[in-house]
């Protein structure tokens, strides 16, 4: 793989917002080149649904989001039908003047484009232009939705037993994501390239608060980038994430704070953007904050 193609996809997201390192925008580029799915896995708030994002962006495409959870079924993820407009057009039928229709020309009616409603899966392959499909926290859905999951990324068609077989328009760029909460089949695993995403080191996350921020300059992000470093190494029970540092940098500006060391305070009372639990409150006290502060440069 040309060192160039990496390049040139780590540019990409960085016009789209999304600060990448070398071995992500090197699976990137390998995901694209093999045309097989990307399986983002890591903690809760390093930025793996951002990715999707990016990337939509990156190809001027639509981005199609299923979020999954426990018990999501195939009919909330591929196609379910509009049964009350199918009623009603049944009902409407037997109300008009004229002959009655024949069964089958009802049922070839009422089971038509028109009253089938897409979900994201159906949509993704239907799509004429290849859409980005996130398919997000995998591992929040049960082993039965995800065996289907992997059957649709091998063949890329569906059936409906009153449609017929639909295959995919244009194969989707697709991201799967994982917190790790269940242990994934090894069968997705194998269908899937793999990358493992952990917290940005301090340099990277301060080059995002400045692609993200641009009133923050690369002396406060760097500031920033490096407390929120040391706060996560705490014993904390919810490790704040990107998002949260883009708060809390996004309130420093706003407070026209230009360098944590001058506002100890204002630094400490501002920490609402990155904790999020009254433990996490409890524990990072003023004297906690203070000392964190003493380490930052």
């Amino acid at each position: 793989m040309p060192s160039l193609a990496r390049e040139e996809i780590a540019a990409g997201l960085a016009e789209a917002g999304y600060i990448a390192d070398a071995e992500l925008a090197t699976a990137i580029a390998v995901m694209q080149l093999l045309r097989r799915p990307l399986l983002l896995e890591g903690e809760a708030g390093v930025g793996k649904t951002e990715v999707a994002k990016a990337l939509a962006a990156v190809h001027r495409t639509e981005l199609i989001r299923l979020q999954c959870y426990e018990g999501l079924d195939q009919a909330a993820a591929l196609y379910e039908w509009n049964y009350q407009r199918q009623l009603l057009a049944i009902e409407a039928s037997k109300a008009a003047d004229g002959p009655a229709q024949p069964a089958e020309a009802m049922e070839d009616r009422v089971f038509s484009e028109k009253y089938l409603l897409e979900r994201p899966l159906l949509a993704a392959i239907r799509r004429p232009v290849a859409p980005v499909l996130l398919i997000d926290e995998v591992d929040r859905a049960d082993e039965e939705f995800e065996a289907f999951l992997l059957e649709l990324l091998a063949d890329w068609q569906i059936s409906i037993p009153e449609f017929g077989t639909i295959a995919a328009t244009a194969v989707p760029h697709v991201v799967l994501t994982s917190n790790g909460t269940r242990e994934l089949s090894d069968a997705l695993r194998r269908r899937c390239l793999y990358h493992y995403l952990d917290f940005p080191a301090a340099e990277r996350e301060a080059r995002i608060i400045m692609a993200r921020l641009p009133g923050a300059g690369a002396a406060l992000a760097l500031q920033i980038a490096r407390m929120v470093e040391r706060i996560r190494q705490e014993d904390l029970r919810k490790v704040p994430g990107i998002a949260e540092t883009l708060d809390w940098a996004a309130a420093l500006v706003g407070l026209e704070i230009a360098d944590l060391h001058d506002a100890p305070e204002a630094v400490h009372e501002t920490l609402l953007c990155l904790l999020k639990t009254r433990e996490d409150r409890a524990r990072l006290t003023p004297e906690v904050s203070r000392r964190i502060l003493g380490r930052v440069a």
